[in-house]
């Protein structure tokens, strides 16, 4: 009998988030365990519920939601999300330059596999959103990872960011707020890998689903913004985190910048997007009311909101355990912790992840799993409530009172 393997084209393709550690956990699952899941951004499994707006407006046009949409989306909804750039400063993102996708991971892929030939490289944070490595490597590209520095509170490191051009290198990923480590990026770093770009010339793709979760004097900018029409800026948000539906996948990429230069690009963008046909139209129809509605999500990260509450205990009861440290998030959902290398002797993170699962059924994701260097960090989520934080950390401490490595 035939035997059928997966093509070599995933053979460098990884997302481990969603990988062994996870199976595992379903199969405890299965046997009856109670899982505590502190691996996922996924706010609805934690009481976060999507406005009733929001709902209901989809409700009302799901008879009118049952065929194909434009390629690009519905014209309100690109039209809402052009005009919020607008309020935003950015007055070159027209409703034709916008694209609606399945959630924002369809998109990074699709900008990829337009853009990348065998070989081409793409500038990656390190540690990373995993799923910007795994988009590359599947388009044919090599990910080269730029080291973001955790003692300058996670900012990149642009003198290693230049050092890793080559004249292969095709583009600069930017996640702020940044998704494992919390980090929002100030306004004149933005500007230095804007001057970047354009020197060598290359397109930005700027990741900016968090833009609307910053806590205390936090301030995102928008890299389109910085780049104008000298840059080529592809600008990823969406509804998932900030209005709680990541479900509905409901994304969109903005494209701004020299668009005559890139017509070619953007052909290719354009047959990729035909071939999907359209996005999930009835989650289309969120994005006028979610945008232009009350931004309940500011209620979640002010002072006495739940977000901004889970984020303070969970910093202050991870560094109260010895030989772990976190930078504070200023942003997004997650900490990226560190364990110290003279008190925690751990040579494989995936392992120690699973241990913990196994003994206190406590669900992480370890840091290789985010392209990391080294097996010394984990990421985890700060969406449960205080209470379940307050147990969760404090198993934590007491499996590492005790554990060795490994």
């Amino acid at each position: 009998m035939a035997e059928f393997r997966q093509s070599t084209k995933l053979h460098n393709v990884l997302y481990d988030i969603r990988g062994p550690i996870l199976q595992a956990a379903q199969q405890m699952e299965a046997e009856g365990h109670r899982i505590l899941k502190l691996n996922i951004g996924n706010p609805a499994p934690f009481g976060f519920e999507a406005p009733d707006a929001i709902l209901v407006d989809m409700i009302r046009h799901l008879p009118h939601a049952q065929g194909y949409s434009d390629s690009r989306g519905i014209f309100s909804a690109r039209t809402a999300v052009s005009q919020y750039y607008q309020t935003r400063g950015i007055q070159n993102i027209h409703v034709d330059d916008i694209y609606l996708g399945n959630g924002v991971s369809e998109l990074i892929t699709m900008s990829l596999m337009a853009l990348l030939d065998s070989g081409d490289e793409v500038l990656i944070p390190t540690p990373d959103y995993p799923l910007w490595t795994a988009s590359v490597a599947l388009a044919g590209g090599k990910p080269v990872h730029y080291l973001c520095d955790e003692e300058s509170g996670w900012q990149p490191d642009l003198e290693d960011m230049e050092a890793k051009i080559t004249p292969r290198t095709k583009g600069i990923v930017v996640i702020n707020p940044n998704n494992p480590t919390g980090a929002v990026y100030p306004e004149e770093t933005l500007k230095r890998i804007v001057a970047l770009a354009e020197k060598h010339g290359l397109v930005i793709f700027a990741d900016e689903i968090y833009e609307k979760i910053l806590y205390e004097d936090a301030v995102h900018v928008n890299l389109a913004k910085l780049t104008d029409d000298h840059v080529l800026c592809l600008t990823f948000s969406g509804l998932s985190k900030a209005y709680r539906v990541c479900g509905y996948r409901a994304g969109w990429m903005a494209i701004s910048g020299p668009k005559k230069e890139a017509a070619d690009y953007l052909e290719g963008i354009n047959l990729l997007a035909n071939m999907r046909l359209c996005a999930n139209v009835p989650a289309q129809h969120a994005i006028q009311t979610a945008l232009g509605g009350y931004q309940s999500i500011n209620d979640l990260i002010l002072p006495g909101g739940r977000l901004l509450e889970q984020r303070n205990k969970a910093y202050d009861m991870l560094n109260a355990i010895p030989g772990v440290s976190t930078q504070q998030a200023r942003g997004a959902l997650y900490l990226f912790p560190r364990l110290d290398p003279e008190v925690y002797h751990i040579r494989d993170d995936e392992k120690f992840v699973l241990d913990l699962l196994r003994e206190q059924k406590i669900l992480l994701s370890h840091g290789r799993a985010f392209n990391w260097v080294r097996p010394d960090h984990f990421r985890m989520v700060t969406l449960p409530n205080v209470k379940d934080i307050e147990e969760a950390i404090g198993r934590m401490g007491d499996f590492l009172s005790r554990y060795q490595g490994n």
